[in-house]
């Protein structure tokens, strides 16, 4: 037999003696098992291993409310889109339309019947000076085209090549006529040529051919050929107020510089060059209004601000 162990010594502290485990130090804190939070209004609850979620029955209602709220608001604003694309669809059908009818249909052509020519301040126009006919011929060339498209101012060009016209002005007159305002040309002298007299207006364009000078026309004796010594006359001439104008019976122009005018009663009027004829007349027609200056046979205006009788 082998010999028996001794018995192992118990540990022994200074304050109490042996040590004995503390029942305390064994044991493990408990955990409180949380409870789940609660779900809120609408909130769809799956339990594991339960299937699919379940809602309940107000908070179903409470979604088909909301899904069909949604869905007439998406079918108010598709509504919306349709009515602006169909009106923006209506405005340019509209204007395409009104454009074709304005610009290139017949339903505003021009329309000669409805043309009027009428003279300066709307008074008849006669063929004395500018041939009516001659001016509806040019209006005709342009028959039917639309009165939109009608470009006035080029037929305002083709008018004033119209023999005798000095200026013309058109308007349209809605919805297929116009009005056409011509300004003759007035004769302000007469040119003797071969045995006739040409009557020109003021700047020189030859308007028609008389047998003898109309009463009243004073008579410019200066070649057609003498282009300045002409328009120099006539200009004199057109700067004469009606009733000293009248009483001039010929005009004499050897040069540019030296008008001189001859009066119904013989009185000369040295008249020199067309500048400051205006001046000039307004002089002359105050001396001829002075009683004591009868006996005068010749003024000299030529320079207006010191003039010489004689």
């Amino acid at each position: 037999m082998s010999p028996a162990r001794p018995p192992r010594p118990r540990r022994t502290t200074a304050r109490s003696g042996p040590v004995t485990p503390s029942k305390t130090s064994a044991k493990t804190p408990r955990v409180k098992p949380s409870r789940p939070a609660k779900p809120a209004r609408g909130e769809v609850v799956q339990t594991p291993g339960a299937g699919p979620p379940s809602i309940a029955p107000r908070d179903r209602v409470v979604v088909e409310q909301a899904a069909q709220r949604f869905a007439e608001r998406a079918q108010a604003r598709r509504r919306v889109t349709r009515r602006k694309v169909a009106t923006v669809v209506a405005v340019v059908l509209g204007v395409v339309v009104l454009g074709w009818a304005a610009f290139f249909s017949p339903v505003l052509g021009l329309d000669t019947d409805q043309v009027d020519i009428v003279g300066d301040g709307g008074t008849a126009l006669t063929d004395d000076i500018v041939a009516v006919d001659d001016v509806r011929a040019v209006v005709v060339r342009h028959v039917g085209e639309p009165l939109p498209r009608l470009d006035t101012a080029a037929l305002r060009t083709e008018l004033l090549v119209v023999h005798g016209v000095k200026d013309v002005h058109v308007v349209r007159d809605w919805p297929r006529g116009l009005t056409v305002t011509v300004t003759p040309r007035v004769p302000v002298a007469a040119v003797p040529v071969d045995d006739q007299v040409a009557l020109l207006d003021a700047d020189g364009v030859r308007l028609r051919t008389e047998p003898v000078a109309p009463e009243g026309l004073p008579v410019v004796q200066v070649p057609l050929d003498d282009t300045r010594a002409l328009l120099a006359a006539l200009t004199v001439v057109d700067a004469l107020p009606p009733d000293q104008a009248s009483q001039v019976a010929t005009v004499a122009a050897p040069t540019q510089d030296t008008v001189t005018l001859t009066l119904a009663d013989g009185v000369q009027v040295l008249w020199g060059s067309a500048e400051d004829s205006t001046l000039k007349a307004q002089v002359v027609a105050t001396l001829r209004a002075d009683q004591t200056l009868a006996d005068v046979t010749t003024i000299d205006v030529s320079a207006p601000q010191m003039p010489v009788l004689r």
